[in-house]
């Protein structure tokens, strides 16, 4: 386990523990878990918190190049984002990773590296029907997998398997990003991570 981190400021001349967590926000494609990411985002910031969103997009062109979407690539993938994330999170940093993540065996590879390290880390599962999702379609995603164009796709030529007992269970389609932010917010906060 490694020892807990420390952060100075100018101003504080003693050194004062902060805590960082990562925060993974699971769901299908277009489920809103980016969109929540940067609404928490400027609500932690706000109040002074430093903050990352490894965002799976940009993760899958600097981080993870070359990886398709096998269930071994997709297990690579999220281990390498777990990785980093646990690494920034162990630093004070607060960080959100909006990332499907399908497989239920990755996303507890990630939980126990955290743990093993002595690092918070909050799985919330944005469970936004896949009907609502292929509406939403914030990519084209769905529209390209019903053209063929596309196989694959989570949740509808290939499996998610949703969390059975995530920390936080949003429902997007029944709430504005404002209150799913504060709701999430209002779990880190109970928990003294915000």
């Amino acid at each position: 386990m490694r020892a807990a981190r420390l952060m100075t400021t100018p101003d504080t001349p003693l050194e004062t523990p902060v805590t960082g967590a990562t925060v993974w926000l699971t769901g299908l494609p277009s489920a809103g878990k980016t969109t929540i990411a940067y609404e928490l985002a400027g609500r932690l910031r706000e109040a002074g918190r430093r903050v990352e969103i490894l965002d799976g997009d940009e993760i899958r062109e600097f981080l993870s190049a070359g990886l398709g979407f096998s269930r071994e690539d997709r297990f690579t993938n999220v281990q390498r984002i777990g990785f980093v994330a646990e690494l920034l999170a162990s630093h004070g940093v607060t960080v959100l990773v909006p990332v499907i993540a399908p497989y239920a065996d990755s996303r507890e590879a990630v939980r126990k590296r955290h743990e093993a390290e002595g690092t918070a880390f909050v799985e919330v599962h944005v469970a936004t029907p896949v009907e609502v999702c292929s509406v939403r379609d914030v990519k084209g995603l769905y529209a390209k997998q019903a053209a063929g164009e596309i196989a694959g796709l989570t949740g509808v030529d290939d499996p998610y398997e949703a969390p059975e007992a995530p920390d936080l269970r949003i429902e997007s389609q029944n709430q504005t990003v404002q209150e799913s932010a504060a709701q999430l917010h209002a779990l880190l906060t109970e928990r003294g991570l915000a």
